[in-house]
């Protein structure tokens, strides 16, 4: 099945609604982290804005995957993206301090947390099930390459522009996927969802996912390799400036290499990934990511370490194609947004963890022993996720 094939018709709608939004968010990032570091000029701000956006929301993924198996998947992401133009239309006005803003920031990231758990939930019942390998890549490397050339648009609208500009944007980005997301058909919730209040049905969502061992595994495996690997955030710029003797310009490459192997990736993973087995392929891309960290760590220019974060954009890339495409084949539908809230919620808290753990090992080693135990830490729990997803296929009846 191609690409065009697939995004055309009632997927190419939530295609396009997601890349369009994602490259407002990259804008409206760039936006706001200038804003911080201009009005505080302290980095611990810029910290907590992106603990804001990506550790708080962590917290209610339960909550969030519930809403989108209670209710019309259509409704519910036209919904969260008028929230959130509204949200960062009031940022873009007011401009607001930065106790304020990080409150803001929070509550747009949990709406987001509700329309990413939705939007993936939604996939299965807008293509045919041979179509959501191709289906998984597209969504990649469409909202993917937007976040890679967003700071580059961002970067040449500043030059006529400024922040709160921006900001009206992104909020302006919002709108268009909301108008796009209303042209879909109904997306009801299953006819199996369970009966009860909010709070029940985000605990029967955590029991689901603790009683099913195969889908017990796959989250704590992500988990763990995020714990480890999200530490290249924080220590990529020490190893560019310190280890390899690089600049400003050094450092800003080697963040660019992991999105030009995600864009890579996702554009291969479209042809060639309905010819794999999704559990594989998950455990390849943990291996992958990870071995391109530790291998990164004991680079010895510049150029090797763009090449190796490259590589580890590959497998970031394969991970999440597998793992959607594999829990959307086999979760019930009435449990989907469940599980995806509290997956891609607990990523978050793993993001925040190794922010904060990554920032202590570096301060008391450097940028290469960091790279390496995130890179071996990381390749442990793709290790033992192999076997646990192994061991969990043969005690459990088949599953396409």
């Amino acid at each position: 099945m191609t690409v065009t094939a697939v995004v055309r018709g009632r997927f190419g709608l939530l295609f396009s609604a997601r890349s369009v939004s994602f490259l407002g968010d990259s804008l409206g990032l760039v936006a706001l982290l200038l804003y911080v570091e201009a009005s505080t000029g302290a980095a611990l701000a810029v910290a907590l804005l992106l603990l804001a956006g990506d550790f708080t929301p962590g917290l209610f993924g339960a909550l969030a995957g519930a809403i989108g198996d209670r209710f019309d998947l259509r409704k519910v992401m036209v919904t969260c993206d008028l929230l959130q133009a509204g949200l960062v239309a009031v940022m873009a006005f007011v401009l607001p301090p930065l106790p304020v803003l990080l409150v803001l920031v929070a509550v747009r990231g949990v709406v987001a947390q509700v329309f990413q758990a939705g939007s993936r939930s939604a996939v299965p019942a807008l293509v045919k099930d041979e179509e959501l390998e191709t289906a998984n890549s597209a969504l990649g490397a469409g909202t993917n390459g937007m976040e890679a050339i967003g700071p580059l648009i961002a970067a040449g609208l500043f030059l006529v522009l400024d922040v709160r500009a921006i900001l009206l944007i992104d909020a302006a980005t919002f709108l268009v996927s909301a108008a796009l997301l209303a042209r879909l058909p109904s997306l009801p919730p299953s006819p199996e969802h369970q009966d009860g209040s909010l709070i029940d049905n985000a605990r029967a969502g955590l029991g689901y996912i603790w009683k099913t061992k195969a889908v017990r595994v796959i989250g704590l495996g992500f988990f763990a390799v995020v714990a480890f690997s999200g530490v290249d955030d924080v220590a990529m710029v020490f190893l560019a400036k310190d280890e390899l003797g690089g600049g400003d310009s050094a450092a800003a490459t080697l963040y660019a290499g992991v999105g030009i192997g995600l864009v890579i990736g996702y554009a291969l993973l479209t042809r060639f990934a309905p010819r794999f087995s999704m559990p594989v392929l998950l455990v390849v891309g943990f291996a992958i990511s990870s071995a391109g960290n530790l291998f990164t760590g004991l680079a010895w220019a510049v150029w090797t370490a763009l090449a190796l974060q490259t590589i580890r954009g590959l497998g970031i890339a394969a991970l999440d194609v597998a793992i959607n495409t594999h829990l959307q084949r086999v979760v019930p539908a009435a449990m989907l947004g469940r599980v995806f809230g509290n997956l891609y919620g607990a990523i978050g808290l793993a993001a925040g963890i190794s922010y904060v753990l990554g920032g202590l090992l570096l301060e008391h080693t450097n940028a290469r022993v960091t790279f390496v135990v995130a890179g071996v830490g990381g390749l442990v729990a793709a290790c033992a996720s192999g076997v646990a997803l192994f061991r969990a296929r043969r005690s459990e009846p088949a599953t396409p």
